[in-house]
């Protein structure tokens, strides 16, 4: 079972005078909403986690449904054998996650992680629905303590773009 979640971060806050409602894309993925993620095998009891605080986590979300997608391009799907690799970098530092996908199972991958421990592995519709799940929340949570957030037009389209399954 797939677990992501968050942690925003009381060492960046995001600056008091922002307007929610008319704030531009570039600054909702990367300047705001800033702490730490996790990726979770329940069941294997594993995780890949940031310790580092300045992670924008509204970007992750997102990058993490779009990469979900890149790895859906193979018209074959589930039964192709070629693998098909993504990569989500963190915008401050050189640390990245690694995705491959073969047949229907996606492998991620830490760059920062120890080689000799193996990846987190979870079925692609899974990873899909837990992505889109895990934006869901995050926008509601962040639209309850930011007056303003749910009247964006940004997350509108994020939100259509990518709709809970």
């Amino acid at each position: 079972m797939i677990d992501l979640g968050y942690s925003l971060s009381r060492r960046f806050p995001d600056p008091t005078q922002t307007d929610y409602r008319t704030t531009d894309v570039r600054t909702l993925r990367h300047d705001l909403f800033c702490g730490d993620v996790y990726i979770a095998d329940t069941k294997a009891d594993r995780e890949l986690s940031t310790a580092w605080g300045w992670v924008p986590v509204l970007d992750f979300a997102w990058a993490m449904c779009d990469i979900v997608e890149q790895l859906d391009k193979d018209p074959r799907g589930n039964r192709s054998h070629r693998p098909q690799h993504a990569e989500l970098d963190f915008t401050e530092s050189s640390d990245c996650l690694l995705f491959d996908r073969r047949f229907g199972f996606v492998d991620i991958t830490a760059d920062w992680q120890y080689t000799d421990e193996p990846p987190l592995t979870f079925q692609h519709g899974a990873l899909r629905r837990e992505a889109r799940d895990f934006l869901h929340d995050l926008i509601a949570d962040l639209t309850d303590l930011h007056d303003g957030l749910e009247d964006n037009p940004v997350l509108w389209e994020l939100q259509a773009r990518f709709p809970r399954i």
